[in-house]
């Protein structure tokens, strides 16, 4: 039995063949659409989430399964004290599997130890989040054509963001791709994705405060939301949140073939009137997480799909 705490558990070849799996999905739904009847999965949902909680359900749901959980702690049994651990051994026997979102780093890794189905970690505070990542790394391969050769910017919140700490530990391991990481001091990446990372595997990198300076030289915009949940006060996430904000103005000053993605929610970051470009890739990017959500559920599952 397998589970999914970090996209460092999928080798390259692994991940390529469940890529794959993602791309027949969405060219031939139909083949796809009773693999899991009889099947249910469990979505534990700490805190707040829609994007990735709904993806998984639609997910499931597009293969036959189905769905039970909770949205938010305050409607589970944690409320009363219950462990991490005692409410997986209790899940374990209604659900085939289960995607677990918490706001502690490490919960779901804590719950897979004592699971017996396969744990999906959904985001575990500001460490992970795998599952964004595969949808990243199919979304890239769909519309690029390649995971390999790319000059990937990285905006915004660096240092609490969960899906640019998983995005660069995939990416590091394909060929000639360089990092812009744009942010402010204050948000820039912890030291362990930059040393450990980053220069670990000798990969080009640049921390940069303005995006108007990195946006000509991108194949890829990676734009994030400064978290409010992540801040200890008020005041730091006021003075940060609308540090950088993408608009018409800036994408005029980016190459015509650059992609923009986003793992949403946006709150401002990203201006309206640039969901009109063609390079803006963030609502593509939510139904690619469909379909690498379902060839995950299948694999983890070990369905056969001939």
């Amino acid at each position: 039995m397998r589970h999914l705490m970090s996209p460092l558990d999928f080798s390259v070849e692994e991940l390529d063949r469940l890529l794959d799996l993602a791309h027949d999905i969405e060219k031939n739904p139909d083949k796809y659409a009773h693999l899991c009847d009889g099947k249910r999965i469990a979505t534990l949902f700490y805190e707040p989430s829609t994007r990735t909680r709904l993806s998984f359900e639609a997910a499931m749901m597009n293969l036959g399964g189905k769905v039970l959980g909770f949205s938010s702690a305050d409607s589970s049994s944690a409320a009363k004290g219950e462990s991490v651990s005692d409410t997986i051994r209790m899940v374990s026997c209604y659900a085939d599997i289960c995607a677990m979102r918490h706001p502690k780093e490490g919960a779901p890794l804590v719950a897979s130890m004592v699971s017996s189905i396969p744990v999906i970690n959904a985001g575990d505070g500001g460490h992970q989040h795998p599952t964004q990542t595969l949808t990243d790394l199919l979304t890239i391969r769909s519309l690029k054509g390649r995971l390999d050769n790319l000059t990937i910017g990285l905006c915004g919140d660096l240092k609490f963001g969960r899906t640019v700490h998983s995005l660069i530990e995939a990416l590091v391991r394909y060929e000639n791709v360089s990092f812009v990481l744009i942010s402010p001091e204050e948000l820039r990446v912890p030291d362990y994705i930059r040393e450990d990372v980053l220069e670990a595997n000798h990969k080009n990198y640049k921390e940069v405060i303005r995006l108007e300076e990195a946006l000509p030289h991108l194949d890829l915009l990676y734009m994030t939301r400064v978290q409010r949940e992540r801040f200890f006060n008020e005041e730091d996430y006021i003075r940060m949140k609308d540090f950088y904000i993408l608009d018409k103005a800036k994408m005029a000053l980016a190459p015509d073939d650059m992609l923009v993605l986003h793992p949403l929610p946006r709150v401002n970051e990203i201006s309206t009137e640039v969901d009109s470009d063609p390079r803006a890739a963030y609502f593509k990017q939510v139904q690619y997480g469909v379909y690498v959500r379902m060839a995950l559920i299948l694999t983890l599952l070990e369905v056969n799909v001939c």
